[in-house]
């Protein structure tokens, strides 16, 4: 649960979940996938939400619009490199936002100065002090970010994080853009910059770290204990290459060792495994097992040493109480006799408040399920309303399947896709197993050829009767794209998945094309930090 924090110790968690971790190759969320998102990091706790880069997409405009819209709590932030588009775009998606932020960034490292940006360091400086008065003349709280820091000279980064000061930056963020430093450096890093910057005492500095080398906490935690109070981290660790800096670990690690450094974050740690396992739904990026905090295996204990410890005092072998982040056995419990009123009320308590023909949706999914399964579970529930909303959302929909499969004939589908269009198309196919056969169908059906680069079969919850979760991983239209379903059936969940995957990449293509017949090759957004 969230501790009471005195201000000097707080660390504020920036969430670049919808941002940074959406720029993972095959991530495609829609609107609707993202505001569920956002909703669930504000009852988490997160301080700020990186909703995303609203020049990159007129779709990615629309979703941190509708996230600045619809989301209560957090500082609701828009990305935008130093171009007076990318501002005036970031400041146009978040207006809205009852706490709104416009963060913005350019590299200093000269490797980046020279071969990206193909400019001077002087033309840096000069767009940094345009960039946040612009941003500033637009909001009270602007982030800015030197891209690549680590990598460059820490007395130019000190010069335009000092002028960046000085236009009214209210965030100082140090990027490890591409995971190069150590926890040493990093640390030395703030001190000199603190050194050659005395206005950074009156901002909130920031430590924003990718995994490259496998250190995004470690240096994260580094950057804290030099002073900075805030950290930019994403739910499961997702990001570019490697990914960013986990946000349930550093959480942990502060709350957990708060006996070293007497700090904290505003963090409702119950919240974590719920977040982390609704982020992996909704990407397609399974958690390993071995994941610190939130993995299946992170309080499971295989040695009879072990066990023997843990039965007789938890602690001997723990060093975190499972509860404290959400994994407690599940109290909501439904079967096949249960009402709609139960339901709702199940559905309540996990925070999800659906009335009208959305709940009579839910209840219909809930009674299909219920009458294959002995007891519906908490779990159960949270992937059944993330599977509904995703129906809903979808322009690409599996209709109905029926398969041939046997020892003794080939494996042989026929399946009806929904288009966009509202049709209906069947097709027929065959296949090295039923599986292999559906994919073909489905492919036939939508038009479409597509690569399969990866197929992950799991169980909602245990038990014969478990709810079958399936991720699949496709590449079709030039670009990759993911597709979850859930169903007690696995070739269902199986074709259900791979639908949305193949509608994910076609629709994505689509949209491309549309935006680069209007696109200005010029404004192609760089990655951010």
């Amino acid at each position: 649960m969230s501790p009471e924090v005195s201000d000097a110790n707080r660390v504020h968690i920036f969430d670049t979940t919808l941002r940074d971790g959406e720029q993972s190759p095959g991530i495609s969320l829609n609107t609707q996938e993202k505001v569920e998102i956002a909703q669930q990091l504000a009852r988490l706790g997160v301080d700020v939400i990186e909703a995303g880069f609203p020049i990159t997409s007129p779709g990615d405009f629309e979703a941190v619009q509708e996230i600045s819209r619809r989301v209560e709590g957090p500082v609701i932030c828009g990305l935008a490199r130093t171009h007076k588009a990318d501002i005036d775009a970031a400041w146009g998606a978040v207006n809205d936002a009852a706490r709104p932020s416009i963060h913005t960034f350019i590299s200093t490292s000269d490797i980046h100065i020279e071969h990206q940006l193909q400019t001077t360091r002087d033309d840096v400086k000069g767009q940094a002090k345009a960039a946040v008065a612009l941003a500033r003349s637009y909001c009270e709280d602007v982030e800015f970010s030197p891209m690549d820091a680590t990598r460059a000279d820490v007395d130019f980064t000190a010069e335009v994080c000092a002028i960046a000061v000085e236009e009214g930056a209210t965030v100082i963020n140090i990027p490890d853009t591409v995971g190069y430093t150590t926890p040493a450096e990093y640390a030395a890093y703030f001190a000199r910059l603190y050194e050659l910057v005395p206005g950074l005492r009156d901002v909130r500095t920031s430590v924003h770290c990718h995994d490259d080398l496998g250190l995004a906490v470690a240096n994260s935690y580094a950057g804290v204990l030099a002073g900075a109070r805030q950290v930019e981290c994403a739910v499961n660790g997702i990001g570019e290459r490697a990914g960013n800096c986990s946000l349930e670990e550093i959480v942990m690690l502060l709350r957990t060792r708060n006996d070293v450094h007497g700090l904290d974050t505003g963090i409702d740690s119950r919240e974590l495994a719920r977040t982390s396992r609704l982020v992996s739904r909704l990407t397609g990026y399974a958690v390993q097992p071995n994941k610190a905090v939130v993995g299946r295996n992170a309080f499971a204990h295989e040695s009879g040493i072990h066990q023997d410890g843990v039965l007789k005092e938890r602690t001997t072998y723990e060093i975190m109480d499972a509860t404290e982040v959400g994994l407690e056995s599940n109290s909501i419990v439904l079967g096949k006799h249960s009402g709609r009123h139960a339901l709702r009320d199940a559905l309540e308590q996990l925070g999800f408040k659906i009335e009208g023909n959305a709940l009579n949706q839910a209840f219909h999914r809930f009674k299909a399920i219920a009458d294959k399964k002995k007891q519906v579970t908490a779990l159960d529930l949270e992937a059944i309303v993330s599977d509904e909303m995703r129906e809903r959302s979808e322009s690409y929909a599996l209709a109905w399947f029926e398969v041939e499969a046997g020892t003794r004939r080939a494996p042989a589908a026929e399946v009806a896709v929904r288009l966009p269009n509202g049709d209906e198309s069947v097709a027929r196919a065959s296949g090295d197993g039923p599986v292999d056969a559906i994919f073909h169908a489905i492919q036939q059906a939508a038009g479409a050829e597509a690569e399969l680069r990866q197929y992950n079969v799991g169980a909602v919850t245990g038990g014969e009767d478990a709810l079958g979760e399936v991720t699949v991983m496709v590449h079709a239209a030039g670009r990759l794209a993911t597709g979850q379903g859930v169903a007690t059936d696995i070739l269902e969940a199986s074709a259900i998945a791979y639908v949305r995957a193949l509608g994910n990449a076609l629709e994505g293509a689509a949209v491309r094309e549309a935006e680069a017949a209007t696109a200005d090759a010029a404004s192609e957004p760089t990655p951010g930090p």
